[in-house]
């Protein structure tokens, strides 16, 4: 097993305690902690990371880097890669809030790229929807809901929205609409992949947030932190890479291309082959959930795996 310094300790106890740290913290911290600069020395960043999880692995967690889709920026976190029954004892959320969270996440991957939902729809959101078939019990050819299901009232599940907000699962935009959280894009990039959210075509991480290209029946989506990545290696042409439509873009006057780093980094794991598979509508199994306990809060993200 590898063996981890009171550095390395510092450094996952920080992330454990506070939550998901900016970059520009994490880097900070990092710095002040190994006396190397991350964007000077990368590859010893990269390194100091990968020790760090290789003897997480040994108790199911990662250190995993991810870019939130609203507002460009890298955040680095801890998460929970267990999704067994004993991993969910540790929740603080109740059936029905888990159910009310997966519901949310369901629906605002179903909107084409824009990210969000209105909270009126999040609120208005049937948890009936949440039962899982293969576990919920049958009576004469009816499937029984549970009461704490039915009887989730519009008073909790504001509550409940404002708690995931505050726990960074979910996020209010300028617009007051409800988006992921960036705890919700640490989480759940697997379940990203597994119900085949469509990939940016850029990054290949999941499109969550992004930009559709015009035509009408071409499936290309780019974050829109990316299209400065993409046409900047274009020499002024801003066509979609895949049918070559004109892509409305304009250019910064002085564009800075951001090095070619993962949006979801782990130095642990391959980098994301490119999905082209269309959304499914299944429904989030029980089964596929986990739960743990991080900073104080407890991860309804890994009840989506």
């Amino acid at each position: 097993m590898t063996e981890l310094n009171a550095k390395h300790h510092t450094l996952i106890q920080a992330l454990l305690s506070r939550g998901p740290l900016k970059e520009a913290q994490f880097h900070r911290m990092f710095s002040e902690l190994t006396g190397d600069n991350p964007g000077v020395r990368r590859k010893a960043f990269d390194d100091y990371l990968l020790r760090i999880n290789k003897a997480l692995s040994y108790v199911q967690l990662e250190l995993r880097g991810c870019r939130n889709q609203y507002d460009g920026q890298v955040y680095y976190g801890v998460v929970n890669n267990v999704s067994d029954e004993e991993s969910k004892l540790g929740t603080t959320y109740s059936v029905a809030q888990i159910a009310f969270y997966k519901a949310i996440i369901e629906a605002i991957v179903q909107e084409a790229a824009q990210g969000t939902i209105s909270s009126s729809d999040a609120l208005n959101l049937r948890l009936e929807n949440q039962v899982n078939i293969g576990t919920s019990s049958q009576s004469q050819g009816q499937f029984h809901i549970p009461a704490a299901l039915k009887n989730f009232s519009m008073s909790q599940k504001e509550k409940t929205l404002d708690e995931f907000v505050r726990d960074k699962w979910l996020s209010f935009t300028a617009e007051g609409h409800v988006g992921l959280g960036v705890r919700s894009f640490l989480d759940l990039r697997s379940w990203f992949r597994n119900n085949d959210v469509p990939s940016c075509e850029v990054c290949n991480e999941a499109g969550v947030k992004a930009v559709l290209c015009q035509k009408e029946d071409c499936k290309v989506r780019i974050h829109q932190y990316c299209l400065g990545k993409l046409f900047a290696k274009k020499k002024g042409e801003t066509v979609c890479p895949s049918c070559g439509t004109q892509w409305p873009y304009t250019r910064p006057k002085a564009e800075a291309v951001e090095d070619d780093e993962p949006d979801c980094a782990t130095q642990s794991q391959p980098p994301v082959v490119p999905r082209k598979k269309k959304l499914r509508t299944s429904r989030i199994g029980d089964g596929d959930i986990v739960e743990s306990r991080s900073s104080q809060v407890s991860l309804p993200g890994r009840h989506l795996r």
